[in-house]
């Protein structure tokens, strides 16, 4: 809590929906902070809608502040990205739909490809132009990306798809397994493994790949990881998985208050009263619940901001809507209530309802549900 006096305003203007604003200047600020510790290209990966905050929005926000490449999961987002106007290089690195090789040429889309059978896959398909592929080699996931034991496997089949002028290869890249525990020690054995890749693939005849292994921790806390390009997705919108800098939230999930009681000591709240209250107090209810990115499961110290002051959270989280405990303080109706926000000392954060949920900031802003209003600050 705050030692801010809690009041209600007296002009409240109507209901407003639920409503995620997503700060592209808070994206810039992330976007500097990297900068300022690497010489590297940076792609901005914007995959499950940019984090849940938009990916055009999140994608136009990075490029403008300097980002040179961008990432997606799967092929149809990156097609989205192209078809709204953005002409940088863009990957897309897992593709659950399947490859398609003519439309990839025809829109100039690279594709990541993580096993010999998926190369197969692609070389055996009409593509006109050769598509442009990011060679994916495992690095010490086993997820996703080339085995080491089949890396000369699948050069050899990339020079042969090379020289038909089916593919060109001009990336290498890999994941860091462990770059969240901050400590470049344990990041060791995955770099010496893009080491051994790349010099495999120059070896063999190709160009000089673009590299990337890192991703936000590691562009954050070892420039071993580098290479020459990083890519950064959860740090735009202000998540730092390593935990060692403080990064700028680049959403407000807001809400407003549609119900109010006054109610007495020993009253239940919620689906199976798991909360009672101990005085005569003010409940307001908040149209926002699980279907809407709302954790079910939250601690008691979970909590939302009303006018510099933050009141907790009370009884159990419903499909559709949170109760609040504001004490003696009353609000109408239409008095707008943040979830969460950028930290500013009462707002709480993506890292705090991480918390009180037991889970990482990623799931809260990637919950978001579709009946949450999307706006940009």
């Amino acid at each position: 809590m705050t030692s801010t006096p809690c009041r209600a305003q007296s002009t409240v203007v109507g209901l407003r929906p639920p409503t995620l604003q997503t700060i592209p200047e808070s994206i810039a600020k992330n976007m500097a902070i990297v900068q300022a510790r690497s010489d590297s290209r940076i792609m901005a990966v914007v995959k499950a809608d940019g984090y849940g905050h938009g990916a055009l929005t999140v994608a136009r926000a990075a490029i403008a502040a300097g980002a040179q490449w961008l990432g997606t999961t799967d092929f149809d987002e990156a097609v989205n990205l192209r078809e709204a106007g953005l002409s940088v290089p863009i990957l897309a690195w897992l593709n659950p739909a399947g490859f398609d090789a003519g439309a990839a040429s025809a829109g100039g889309i690279d594709l990541a490809v993580g096993s010999v059978e998926e190369l197969q896959t692609l070389l055996e398909q009409p593509s006109g132009a050769a598509v442009r592929i990011h060679l994916h080699v495992d690095t010490g996931m086993s997820r996703e990306g080339v085995p080491r034991s089949e890396w000369d496997a699948i050069i050899l089949r990339a020079l042969e798809g090379q020289r038909r002028g089916k593919i060109f290869v001009v990336g290498l890249m890999g994941h860091l397994p462990l770059a969240d525990r901050a400590d470049p020690r344990a990041n060791e054995e995955a770099v010496a493994l893009m080491h051994e890749a790349k010099a495999k693939i120059t070896a063999a005849g190709f160009d000089d790949p673009i590299t990337h292994l890192a991703a936000t921790a590691g562009a954050l806390t070892d420039p071993a990881t580098h290479f020459g390009m990083i890519r950064l997705g959860a740090g735009l919108v202000g998540i730092d998985p390593s935990g060692t800098t403080d990064l700028s939230g680049a959403s407000r999930l807001t809400a407003p208050i549609v119900h109010n009681a006054t109610v007495m000591p020993g009253t239940p709240v919620g689906y199976g009263g798991t909360y009672t209250t101990d005085r005569t107090t003010r409940l307001s209810t908040l149209p926002v619940g699980y279907a809407d990115g709302i954790p079910r499961e939250i601690s008691p110290d979970a909590s939302v901001e009303i006018h510099g002051c933050r009141y907790p959270v009370v009884g159990r989280v419903s499909m559709d809507q949170i109760v609040i405990n504001t004490g003696a303080t009353y609000y109408p109706r239409g008095t707008t209530a943040t979830v969460f926000g950028p930290k500013d000392g009462v707002t709480p954060t993506i890292q705090e309802w991480a918390s009180w949920a037991g889970t990482i900031p990623h799931t809260i802003v990637t919950n978001i549900g579709s009946r949450v209003k999307r706006t940009i600050a």
